[in-house]
């Protein structure tokens, strides 16, 4: 009996083994092709892909086309996953993929019909830019083809990927469009108008109001100092306290798109400009960019090098250099979409009033695909101005109009940018290029910098308030245009030879009419950079990297100032390590820092309870209500000025909120394990950078595709912008002419398969904010795709 027992045990031992085996190898099958020659049809000549120990890909081409092809190519051996969510997730298709889980996005999104959208405008893009997204389509397509397996996550979904099409490529600009514009939903117009509805203007304009403290445009004075309304205009007092959990500060203080970028010119270098970025996205493996060395002969015959990052779904270089000129973005939070209320037939519900009299309703029937079960129909209301996509306050319709909706917002002249060779030429191009709207800094070899912004798409207004929802059917109301190139904002060879965006206000008059208010930073991270940069007369590349760790925590000083002034007057025994900690001011969001994170927490609690009345007013008659700005500017102005009308009357005193504010903090935090000592910033701000997968996974199998959960210094409003999961999606300096002496480093690694070995590779480097070179290093791997013949197919 026991040598049959021992034989069953020993069967399903092989059994499990052989299984586990035939996991592996299929698992294996899907790693990106790194050696050899590969037939590739579609190819003019052949085309080389080198890799490095970091995977940064060097792709030699004989032709812009071919390039293309061949970026396509290793996009999808390495990126095609997230290539596939991108794109569905701007075309609301992510539930076909993963299940009813991602219905609600995809029906949110699919009343955009960007897929339609994209697939038509294609058709008038110029002849050459049709030839190049044709290209890249040709190159995922083979590259995928050319795994052996499909792509890991495929085997996970048990699913197929579905071949790329040219739209697709369009559809990743739209992805971005989403990101960095709210979602394309921007309920903050929708926040300002209940706020005005709610309270009295001058309340409402208190709160909204910005910090001239903390602002750092590049043009024009700051914004005016809040004014407080005093009684006769508003008071709290006789009315009932807000409830205690009144306010949640989602939005304004919470992390969103954004990034750093700042130049210097020549004159302070004793050779060319240099500039720097760091864009601030949501982190996750891999990461989002991808970085490339793109070597190819231009139309002359002359040889076009370009370094930096490239876009898996793009066949462009997004920022980096290209020998004589370096680039760089960030968000700009310009105010790139309006809500118009759409006033209907009372007799016929398909028709709406236009400027031209009525027009109709033009409905699309959209059918979204949902793995596992029936598909759901969505019908899309369109308008001239935009799809139907909300209610106003008094139930009148909404349609959105947004920039990402028209098809001059989409082409490839970012293309242009890898042929020029000054600054004064890449601030002619920047205004062309079809991009979400960006702050665009720029620099050259001869020592020039500059500014403007991006995108072909900024609208001049007339005859309506932009920051709430408004009617447009009157002659003249609405967008009546687009800024001409020569009407966008610029700012060439500035005096002192430096430049600063951190998605601050820019600028201001006319040039701030233009750009509108979508929103901007309050300031602070902009303010440091640009003080970083003025403490300095002489800059090399390690200076910018310098000014980009930097984790000072300049705009909290006045708060711990603040919170020791309290703890000292008031004198309460219970209080006594609260205070003792948070004495000593070291001032940085590093990992080791307590006083900092006590800091922090009691500038959150005063913040909570200096707005909960007022937000808890505007809930009670709307209750989705959410702060549409900062409001450091009227916290710290009521907490200086302290007036009795404007204090929550729980409170007896302005006092008494501050130490009540303080007490929170000690006991929220005091009762964790350690006590106040041992809640350190790195304990709270601790990496968690995964793979899109990694959360439906068991832990053993999530932690495999994770980043390590090391602590992170940085946080908001410095410019080491840090939370576990958002911050630096790459950190660059660039010295154009001088790329050797350059740096880039990005978090997550270059390839998406955890056997690769460019899995994380670099990820060290920039969590310890190492300058990893910029150009790519010693030839590790080498790979050929050579023509196939027209008349065969390809294969290896």
């Amino acid at each position: 009996m026991m040598r049959w027992i021992k034989r069953i045990l020993a069967g399903i031992v092989l059994l499990v083994l052989v299984v586990a085996a035939a996991g592996y190898l299929a698992f294996a099958g899907s790693e990106a092709r790194l050696d050899g020659r590969v037939t590739a049809k579609g190819l003019s000549a052949p085309v080389t892909i080198a890799r490095d120990h970091l995977g940064v890909a060097t792709i030699t081409a004989d032709n812009r086309t071919d390039l293309a092809y061949a970026l396509g190519f290793e996009h999808a051996q390495e990126r095609f996953f997230q290539m596939d969510l991108q794109r569905r997730m701007a075309a609301g298709e992510l539930a076909a993929l993963v299940g009813p889980g991602a219905l609600k996005l995809d029906l949110d999104h699919r009343r955009h019909r960007f897929r339609e959208r994209d697939r038509a405008l294609i058709k008038n893009l110029p002849a050459e830019q049709r030839a190049l997204l044709a290209a890249y389509r040709d190159g995922v397509n083979a590259g995928l083809k050319k795994l052996r397996v499909r792509p890991w996550e495929y085997l996970l979904l048990r699913t197929k990927p579905k071949p790329w099409r040219m739209e697709d490529t369009f559809l990743t600009v739209d992805a971005m469009f989403l990101d960095l514009n709210r979602n394309g939903d921007d309920l903050r117009e929708m926040d300002i108008e209940r706020l005005r509805k709610a309270l009295p203007r001058p309340v409402a304009d208190l709160l909204m109001a910005r910090s001239p403290r903390w602002e750092a445009p590049l043009q024009g004075d700051p914004s005016p100092a809040p004014v407080l309304p005093d009684a006769s205009v508003f008071t709290l007092r006789g009315q009932p306290p807000a409830p205690a959990a009144s306010v949640a500060l989602v939005g304004p203080d919470a992390a969103f798109p954004g990034s750093n970028n700042f130049a210097v010119a020549g004159s302070l270098t004793g050779g060319g400009a240099i500039v720097a970025n760091d864009m601030h996205l949501s982190l996750r493996v891999p990461n989002i960019w991808f970085r490339a060395q793109l070597r190819y002969k231009n139309d002359v015959g002359a040889p076009v090098v370009l370094n930096g990052l490239t876009l898996p779904g793009t066949p462009m270089l997004i920022d980096g250099s290209n020998g004589h000129i370096a680039w760089a973005f960030t968000n700009s939070y310009g105010d790139w979409q309006d809500w118009v209320r759409v006033d209907l037939d009372p007799k016929n519900p398909n028709r709406y009033r236009t400027p031209d009299g009525w027009a109709t309703i033009q409905d699309h029937k959209e059918t979204i695909e949902v793995k596992g079960e029936t598909a759901r129909t969505l019908t899309v209301r369109e308008t001239r101005w935009g799809p139907i996509m909300g209610k106003d306050l008094d139930g009148t319709p909404l349609a959105l109009s947004w920039i990402a909706h028209l098809p001059r917002t989409h082409n490839l002249n970012l293309l242009k940018l890898e042929q020029v060779d000054t600054v004064h030429q890449a601030l002619l191009v920047a205004p062309t290029i079809g991009m979400p709207p960006q702050n665009f800094t720029v620099g050259d070899a001869a020592g020039h910098i500059g500014w403007t912004v991006t995108g072909n798409a900024l609208p001049l207004r007339s005859g309506f308030d932009p920051l709430v929802p408004a009617e447009w059917s009157v002659q003249g109301t609405g967008w009546i245009g687009f800024a001409s190139p020569l009407q966008f904002p610029r700012i060439e060879d500035p005096v002192d030879g430096r430049l600063w965006t951190a998605n601050n206000r820019t600028t201001s008059g006319d040039w701030l009419t233009l750009l509108g208010d979508g929103g901007y930073d309050r300031g602070a991270r902009a303010q440091q950079i640009r003080d970083d940069l003025n403490a300095r007369n002489r800059f090399t590349t390690e200076s910018m990297l310098a000014i980009q760790l930097d984790d000072r925590a300049v705009f909290l000083t006045r708060w711990q100032q603040l919170l020791q002034d309290v703890l000292q007057r008031h004198d309460e025994v219970h209080l006594d390590a609260l205070q003792k900690l948070t004495a000593h001011w070291q001032g940085r969001a590093s990992i080791g820092s307590v006083d900092y994170r006590l800091v922090r927490a009691f500038r959150e609690q005063v913040v909570e309870r200096v707005l909960a009345p007022f937000v808890a007013r505007v809930r009670k008659k709307y209750p989705d209500f959410k702060l549409p700005m900062h409001s450091e500017a009227a916290v710290w102005a009521m907490i200086q000025q302290r007036p009795m009308n404007l204090l929550d009357p729980r409170y007896a005193d302005w006092d008494a909120l501050l130490l009540d504010a303080a007490q929170a903090v000690n006991q929220n935090l005091g009762s964790r394990p350690g006590g106040l000592a041992a809640q350190t910033w790195g304990a709270r701000n601790t990496a968690a950078i995964r793979h899109p997968l990694a959360r439906v996974l068991p832990a053993f199998l999530a932690r495999r595709l994770s980043m390590p959960a090391q602590p992170l210094p940085g946080d908001h409003d410095m410019p080491r912008v840090q939370t576990p999961d958002f911050g630096a999606s790459e950190r660059f300096g660039i010295m154009p002419g001088h790329e050797a002496r350059s740096y880039l480093h990005m978090p997550g690694g270059q390839s998406d398969h955890p056997l690769s070995p460019f899995f994380g590779a670099g990820h060290e480097a920039w969590v310890h904010g190492r300058p990893t070179p910029l150009l790519p290093g010693p030839v590790e791997h080498s790979l050929t795709l050579e023509p196939a013949p027209d008349s065969s197919s390809s294969s290896d």
